[in-house]
């Protein structure tokens, strides 16, 4: 999976999920993605947090990607953190999820799929997640092969039997193609899921981020295994 900002609950389920997970970060850049931007409740409604970057373009890997800390965007993590405040301090576990936020944000890291692991971890070690998670820009690096191939191929140094991929990964991969090469596809997918925020009606399919500003861990946890794999 590529690195996502804080993405939803169903990324940390498959994390959850798996023995071993594959940061797909030396994949071509995605504009609109989920890479720099998530969506956070404000108002009652979905909004989006969004990092600034530099020199974005689908012609480049995720991995060269540059945050943009530039004289129009100074100060962005500043900025960013301010709207998550804004919109979540008065929520039951702000004084718990604020700091990992912080800490986050904070950090000097220039390359903008190294925030979102960074992320993505900080939310792993308050979960009790201990899936081991490896690049693919260091791990696997690309010899040549795309699409499906290259999964095969990354899922093949990782001896891996199974692969496990979100739903939304049925329009990308056919089961036959990962059969031939003597692994089982499967696909993760997250049940439908409500719980109490500021107001009705719930706003569904938000950044971790709300999540757990609405619920204590262990109730996350217990969220993590609501899903079926098909």
């Amino acid at each position: 999976m590529q690195p996502y900002l804080f993405p939803y609950i169903g990324y940390f389920q498959l994390l959850h999920a798996v023995d071993r997970f594959v940061l797909y970060d030396d994949v071509a850049y995605i504009k609109q993605g989920w890479i720099n931007r998530n969506r956070i409740l404000i108002n009652g409604a979905a909004a989006y947090i969004t990092i600034p970057l530099k020199h974005a373009s689908s012609h480049r890997l995720i991995c060269e990607i540059e945050t943009d800390d530039s004289a129009q965007n100074r100060c962005w993590n500043a900025k960013l953190l301010k709207s998550v405040s804004n919109a979540y301090r008065r929520a039951p576990q702000f004084a718990m999820v604020f700091p990992l936020l912080e800490e986050v944000f904070s950090a000097a890291v220039p390359l903008v799929g190294d925030v979102a692991r960074a992320g993505i971890e900080a939310v792993a070690r308050v979960l009790h997640i201990r899936t081991p998670l490896v690049r693919s820009s260091t791990a696997h690096p690309d010899a040549g092969a795309t699409g499906a191939r290259r999964v095969i191929d990354i899922c093949r140094a990782e001896g891996a039997t199974e692969y496990i991929n979100p739903i939304g990964g049925t329009a990308l991969y056919d089961a036959r193609t990962f059969r031939d090469a003597g692994l089982e596809l499967r696909f993760l997918r997250t049940r439908p899921l409500s719980y109490p925020q500021f107001r009705d009606p719930f706003v569904a399919n938000l950044s971790i981020i709300d999540v757990l500003m609405f619920n204590p861990p262990d109730v996350v946890r217990d969220l993590l295994d609501q899903y079926d794999l098909v």
